[in-house]
Order: C-alpha cells, then structure tokens, then sequence
C-alpha cells in the first residue's frame, strides 16, 4: 500500500473505525478523508456514488455498521438487516465504480452456523442453520463477503473481508440497551459498585453522560432505581446485585479492537484478493481469513474478571431463562498467524485498559 495514498475509513468515529485510524497512523499513512454521519448517510445510494466520484478514494475499509447485542440483535431485526446490507452495498458498488484500488470489509464471527464445529475455520461459512437471535445481522454480513468475492470473480476488483471476533476498546458502546456483553458488564459492575458505596455523585455522573432510556444524573433517586432495576441492577442496603442474562456458561473470543485494527492493517498491507480466493489444496475457496486471538474464556469467567478490575463487590446473579446464543464460538486464526500476527493485550490488560478510560470519563 501506498503510505501517501487517499484512504476513506467508513465509520471512522467508531469503536473499530477509530482504531483503524489511529493503526494506520502509527504505520505511517498519512492521507485519510473522513465523512461524519451527518455529513454523509450510507445508506443513500446517490450520496455515496457522488462522494466516491469527488474524493475518489484510493483505499477503502468499510468498518460501518449497525451493531449491538444479543438484546439488540432480536429486537431490531428489521432495522440490523436493512442498513447492514444498505451501508455495505453502496460502499462496495461505488468502490467499484471508481476504481478503488483495494478494499477492506470487515464482517463478524457471527457468520458461522450455530452448531459449526470449534475452532471455527473460514470453511464452515455456510455450511449450517445460524444462531437465530443475530440471524438478520449474520446474513447481512454474509451477503458482503460473498458481495466482495463476486465483485473480484467478475471485475478482478482487490476486494477483501475479515471476520473479527467479538471486540472491545475505546470509544465501546455502554448504552445497556444495544451494547455487547463486555461493555455492559463494565458498566453495570461501575454501576453497582456506585451503588453499594452510595456514590451518587459518581452514578449521577456516569447517568448525565449516558442516559439510560432518558434518565440522566438530574433524575430522582427513585426514579434512577427503577430504571436500573429493569437493567437488572438493584441495591439492598450495602448488598448490590447484578442480573445477567443467561447460564454465564457459553464460551466467548474476545480481542481488543487495537489487536484487530493491527491485524487488518497486516492483511491490507499483505494480502490481495486474488491470492485469498485463490482455491487450497482441497480445492475450497474460503474468501475471508478470520481475525481473532485464538483463546477463548466463560462469560461467567470473563464477569469475574471484570468484578475484580471494576471493584465490584456484590453479588452476580443468572438468569436461565433468557438466551445464551451460541454456546462456543472460537475463531481458528492459523491464517492469521501464518502472517505473523501476534495480539499485544491479554484480557486482563485489556480490560484494564478500558475501564481505565471508562472510569475516567465517567
């Protein structure tokens, strides 16, 4: 790649999209041209194809999306579909049409069938039912690999996909309705522990940065209360508690979003498109290399992690009657590390990390 080259990182503000930024900072690119969500919609056809025309972009990474949890996931399926196929279409066509030079779309491990065998190898794509609470969201993610896949089989376009696992960092989504279950456990652990020292001006703080349905710092105590309790965060006394959706058994892959960011930028600057489609021995064409650490841990085991950093004394408690999704998804990332990629954070580190920021802000 060249370093002075005009590089357009689509959701550039976001978890992902600013880790890639500053990745390719530290590697020396130094000619990015950014476009807010109010200063472009990607899901408009028009304004897509006239902003690729203008800024005529030489590299592409598409790291817009809308994403969120497994709550988010079953509950917008609607919406988790549509603008996931809207944003990823108009990039890759218009991509296309101007002749980008190369792109990069990044997917999620939740492309993999439900009962796929673990470690999860890019050959599995396809290959089964999906998990059904994130199916809208998987098939749309799908529809991009296999849309990148064509556009090279027919055009000869450098088009690329990875898969990362599920991730966390900086600027993470801590809204407890549509996040992920890393950053609502931070933020519920930050919450309780507010709680149980009866630290309300640190709760009303963390409540006038992120409302929770509306209710902000400014709100009464009772009214704070309840709606922590709908969140499945309550306090008795001193004794906070702190409901969690499932068995807390399901086994997860997590990466800190300044792993993936370097490990995409390693398969950018390694990796074209004629040589990822190119058929193995086996003759298979798997068309996507997966990003991940290749460890994985237990939610319940992950939440103790995070009670300890956090600080959080009181007590965890599981809900079985609400859905664990998959129950193991761990991506194999031999390709990945055939090209000498090695994560920097373990999980301990990175949580700390991010609560550091976290608490910070807070």
């Amino acid at each position: 790649m060249n370093k002075e080259a005009k590089i357009y990182i689509a959701g550039h503000l976001g978890m992902v999209g600013s880790a890639l930024h500053r990745c390719l900072l530290g590697n020396g690119y130094t000619n990015f041209i950014f476009r807010s969500i109010d200063e472009l919609n990607l899901m408009r056809q028009e304004d897509v194809e006239v902003f690729f025309e203008k800024e005529k972009p030489v590299y592409v990474i598409d790291a817009a999306a809308k994403v969120g949890g497994i709550i988010a996931n079953d509950t917008y399926r609607a919406q988790f579909i549509y603008e996931n196929l809207m944003i990823q279409n108009n990039l890759i066509h218009a991509a296309h049409m101007t002749g980008v030079k190369k792109l990069l779309f990044l997917g999620s491990s939740c492309i993999y069938p439900k009962n796929a065998p673990q470690p999860l190898k890019e050959e599995y794509l396809l290959t089964g039912d999906l998990e059904q609470t994130n199916e809208p969201y998987a098939i749309a993610k799908i529809a991009g690999i296999k849309m990148c896949e064509s556009y090279f089989r027919q055009y000869g376009d450098n088009f690329i996909s990875v898969m990362p696992t599920n991730l966390y960092g900086l600027f993470d989504n801590y809204n407890l309705e549509t996040s992920h279950v890393l950053p609502a456990l931070i933020r519920k652990m930050h919450i309780g522990k507010c709680l149980e020292s009866h630290d309300w001006v640190a709760l009303r703080a963390d409540l006038d940065k992120r409302p929770i349905e509306g209710v902000g710092g400014k709100a009464t105590e009772a009214e704070i209360l309840e709606k922590l309790a709908k969140y499945g965060i309550t306090i008795n006394g001193d004794q906070a508690a702190i409901t969690l959706w499932g068995s807390g058994q399901v086994l997860r892959e997590f990466m800190h979003a300044e792993d993936m960011a370097a490990a995409c930028v390693m398969v950018m600057e390694k990796l074209d498109a004629a040589e990822l489609y190119a058929p193995d021995a086996a003759g298979r064409r798997d068309g996507f290399i997966n990003i991940g650490t290749g460890t994985d841990l237990s939610i319940a085991d992950l939440s103790s992690i995070v009670k300890t950093i956090v600080g959080y004394r009181g007590a965890i408690i599981w809900d079985k009657t609400k859905p664990d999704g998959t129950l193991k998804k761990l991506l194999d990332v031999s390709k990945l590390q055939k090209l000498g990629f090695k994560p920097a954070f373990t999980m301990e580190s990175g949580i700390r990390t991010v609560y550091g920021n976290y608490s910070a802000k807070s």
